[in-house]
Parts: structure tokens; sequence; C-alpha cells
């Protein structure tokens, strides 16, 4: 069913942002695909602002003109991309917004259960609305955040683009969610987000904590540094967050790895060849020199696959963490 509405309806289900880009079809077609696989709603959107010159002529009619110029460009933007999904079994909504892209899908998602955007919008409708938004939207979302690289459309054949110049045009995905930790309450809650995910996709979860090299850049670390024993200790908190995790998810395969190299490389590298990776938003406390949220923007500018963004939120599962072991100084 395809309509334009005022509002998220019913079931809040999930948000793709498109500007007729090949990174916002990749988006589309993955969030399709999702949408599909939950059984909930698509919400379709594409947002544009009147250019400053027109919007500040002294004629109004020019203006007016002008608006509705680019707003039947956006409506023709959003028709050929509910074409492209047509063939999936769910339900569509579409909206065309007037306004900054990335605050009109900031505010969408206030009620959304997900929301999925391509990495970048080059070339595409009038604002680019990818272009901020992948960068804003993840990091200030109020539900998870799915950004979506072109580079992925070796993997989505059916979104009729073609990945970038380098870019395998078929990818081997090992069917397999990772989520990365760095030892900190947001870390935890991404990945009982990235549980509930592997449960739905029925796939294991890979549990993957990278340890930055401590050199003379962190010179603020406590000397002597006993590295054997930090990651004796680190090693243990992990083993005790995966008890907490399977505690919460009994039937869900887990694996629990600790890496030597710095996070957003290895994570980064480990983008091309799995389903999905989850991060949180930000890491305060945690594992000595590990910085979540510079690690997440860095994935986030050169990822190769799907990365899910989860932002700080409260989850009463998170309570009783403390009672399989000790948690890292926060």
């Amino acid at each position: 069913m395809w309509s334009e509405y005022g509002g998220l309806e019913g079931s809040a289900g999930i948000v793709v942002g498109v500007d007729g880009s090949d990174q916002s079809l990749c988006a589309l077609v993955w969030a399709a695909k999702e949408a599909e696989r939950r059984r909930t709603p698509l919400h379709v959107v594409t947002a544009y602002t009147v250019p400053i010159f027109a919007a500040s002529s002294m004629d109004a009619g020019y203006t007016t003109m002008d608006d509705a110029i680019i707003r039947d460009g956006a409506r023709s933007v959003l028709n050929k991309a509910l074409e492209r999904i047509s063939g999936y079994n769910i339900e569509v909504f579409s909206r065309v917004e007037t306004g900054d892209a990335a605050a009109v899908l900031l505010e969408l998602s206030e009620e959304a259960d997900l929301m999925v955007v391509g990495s970048r919008g080059r070339g595409g409708f009038v604002g680019r609305l990818l272009g901020s938004v992948s960068s804003a939207l993840p990091a200030h979302a109020k539900c998870p955040t799915v950004v979506v690289p072109l580079r992925t459309a070796g993997r989505l054949p059916e979104a009729g683009v073609r990945p970038p110049a380098g870019a395998p045009t078929e990818q081997t995905v090992e069917d397999v969610v990772v989520v990365g930790v760095d030892g900190s309450e947001q870390g935890r809650a991404a990945s009982l987000v990235a549980a509930e995910q592997a449960v739905n996709l029925g796939l294991p979860l890979h549990i993957l904590c990278a340890l930055p090299p401590f050199s003379g850049s962190l010179a603020w670390v406590p000397a002597p540094l006993d590295l054997e024993a930090l990651h004796e200790e680190i090693t243990e908190q992990l083993r005790a967050g995966r008890e907490w995790l399977q505690s919460h998810f009994p039937q869900l395969p887990m694996t629990v790895q600790l890496i030597d190299g710095p996070p957003a490389e290895i994570l980064i590298d480990r983008t091309g060849s799995v389903e999905l990776l989850v991060l949180g938003t930000r890491g305060r406390g945690g594992f000595a020199g590990m910085l979540m949220g510079s690690t997440s923007q860095s994935v986030l500018h050169h990822a190769k696959g799907p990365v899910m963004v989860v932002p700080d939120h409260d989850d009463p599962r998170l309570a009783d963490r403390a009672s399989f072991g000790s948690l890292p100084e926060e």
C-alpha cells in the first residue's frame, strides 16, 4: 500500500531517507528487506529546502513557483523510489518534507523503530539529503540507525546500482552479526540490540573488542603498564559480559574475541565481510584508551557494509550486569 501521510501512523516501523542518489537506493532496498523480514511498515521520506536566493526574493510569486518546481522534483524522486520496492510484501508510506533533511529525520526518529540512510548522497536531489545526514543522524537519533554504504550494492543487486570503482561486484558475506564493545555502558546497551538483531536474523553473534596500541600518544596511561595483566583483566570482563548477555539470550550462539590493533581499522575491515556491524554512539568509561564515539564516526565514514549505531538508552537488562563479574571503572 502506498500513501502519503502526516506522521508515522500505527506501528512506527522503519524510516528510510532517499534523495535519488545511488547511495540512497542501496539504503532503500536494504530497508525494504528489513521491513519485510520484520513485518513492519516502511516510511520512505525525502526532504528539500528552497534555495536561499529564491526564498529571499522580494517577489513572493517567484518563491512560490520555485518551491512548487522543487517539490515536484522531490515527488518524482519519491515515486521512482516507490517503484523500486514495489515487489516487496510490505506496507509503504511516502512523504515529501520541506526543511533540513537531518532535522526532519531526527524528528521522525523519536517515533521510529529504526532509521536507515545511505552513506553519502553526492549527485542526489537538491539539498543532497544524505551528505550531512549520515553523520548527524546516527549520533543524535532517538532510535538505532543503519547506514548503508554504496559498496553494499554488491550484496543488493536488486537495487539496480553499481558499486564504486574498486569495490567487489559480489561480496562473500559471513552469516554473523558483529558488535563492537569497549567496556562502556553504551557498548553493553549496543550488545543487547545486536543480540536482538541476531536472534531475528537467525544468525550467531560475535562480540569483538579491539584494544588500541599503547604508544606515546597515550602517555597519560599509568606506568609501568603490565600489558599481559591488562589483557587478562579485559578478557575476564568480556567473559563476564558474554555470560550476562547469554543469560538474556540463552539460545543465541555467541563468540567473543579480543584483538590488538586500532579499533576503527579492525571494525572497518569487518564491515566488508559480515551481515551487520553494531556499535554504540559513545564510549564514556570502559577500557582504558577506547573511545567508541570517535571510532563509530570513523567506521561510518569508511564502512564497506551496513553499520547499525545504537543511541544511549535506558534498558532494564543493564541492571544485572554487575552480578556476573566486575565492571571496568567508569
